[in-house]
């Protein structure tokens, strides 16, 4: 039984189901990509992905997916750089953090794991998968604290107990399951492992612990009504922010993948003309005022405030409406709505 925390398949949203697409990358490629990766072709896909990225080596969908790869061809150091290069580029996406966590642990290495994890969750609250995976990673710090603590007093009955409960936790874990894309980085749902550690005796699946705490899981639906609109709107102004300070695929990154555009106009259209329109000006700025967050449900809101947008050569404000969808853990806008 191995221990493997959940890797982030893709980038979500935009992150991919195979977890992030369109925004960074064109979509085609990409998933073509993907498709041979999900077959278990990782070499044709890996000769895909670094032909894509001789022509545009920033692509972060394109390196996400080379980590992921990697990652599937056991050259977890490699898949480490990545990530970490992802990391660093892109701060404010979870999922390089939650991969590298995953990577790290396959190796042992559960206290640079957990840091990781906690990067991840500071950069998006919401994000479910790497909660579960801290509270895996977690679980196994815990063992090994109780082993020490018998390797000192072996008489600590306490100490007895509680490794006992866990390993017990462990041993009814279920065992990795190749369902969901076979690439595991990733789909928030149940994705499968992406990358499989030398056995490890008690180490165990980390969707286990999740699934045993239980209570856990049950003050998680509060936080969606009480926590979740801090996370709708953190994620409004950090849009409103890659805005202004013109970080043109960071703000395409917002945007899900069944965007609806405002004319009707193709994704790629609509891309180019924001493309164009962003990089053009000499400076922007965007404020989001007295914005108000309604829940249709726990993974459907709308956000609605008056934007007031200021440019080197046109500044206007008036009342917007955002559409926001919460997919794989991460909220995302599916459509703009303006005057409303």
């Amino acid at each position: 039984m191995t221990f493997m925390p959940r890797l982030a398949a893709a980038l979500l949203v935009f992150l991919i189901p195979a977890v992030l697409l369109a925004p960074f990358a064109r979509a085609d490629e990409i998933q073509d990509i993907n498709g041979l990766l999900k077959q278990g072709q990782h070499a044709k896909a890996l000769e895909r992905v670094n032909q894509y990225l001789a022509q545009k080596p920033g692509d972060p969908n394109a390196r996400f997916t080379k980590g992921l790869i990697l990652a599937e061809q056991n050259k977890t150091a490699e898949a480490i750089e990545v990530f970490a290069a992802l990391s660093r580029d892109y701060p404010e996406l979870p999922e390089p953090y939650n991969n590298l966590a995953v990577l790290y642990a396959s190796q042992g290495q559960y206290e640079k794991a957990r840091q990781q994890l906690e990067k991840s969750i500071r950069t998006h609250p919401s994000y479910a998968t790497a909660y579960e995976n801290l509270g895996d990673v977690y679980t196994k710090l815990a063992s090994q604290a109780y082993d020490k603590a018998l390797q000192f007093d072996s008489s600590n009955s306490a100490a007895k107990n509680k490794l006992s409960l866990i390993r017990d936790l462990i041993s009814t874990s279920r065992p990795p399951t190749a369902s969901a894309p076979p690439v595991a980085m990733a789909e928030a749902p149940r994705p499968a492992p992406a990358t499989s550690a030398p056995p490890r005796p008690a180490e165990p699946k980390a969707s286990a612990p999740a699934k045993a705490e239980a209570p856990k899981a049950e003050v998680k639906r509060p936080r969606v009504q009480e926590g979740g609109e801090q996370a709708v709107l953190q994620t409004v102004l950090a849009w409103a922010d890659a805005w202004s300070q013109q970080k043109v695929e960071t703000y395409l990154a917002f945007y899900a993948r069944d965007f609806k555009t405002p004319k009707g106009e193709g994704r790629s259209q609509w891309e180019a003309a924001r493309r164009e329109r962003i990089s053009s000006a000499k400076k922007i700025e965007v404020g989001v005022e007295s914005p108000k967050v309604a829940f249709k449900d726990e993974n459907n809101a709308t956000v609605s405030f008056r934007q007031a947008y200021r440019s080197d050569t046109f500044k206007v404000s008036g009342r917007k409406t955002l559409v926001m969808v919460r997919t794989e853990g991460r909220w995302v806008i599916q459509q703009e709505l303006s005057g409303s």
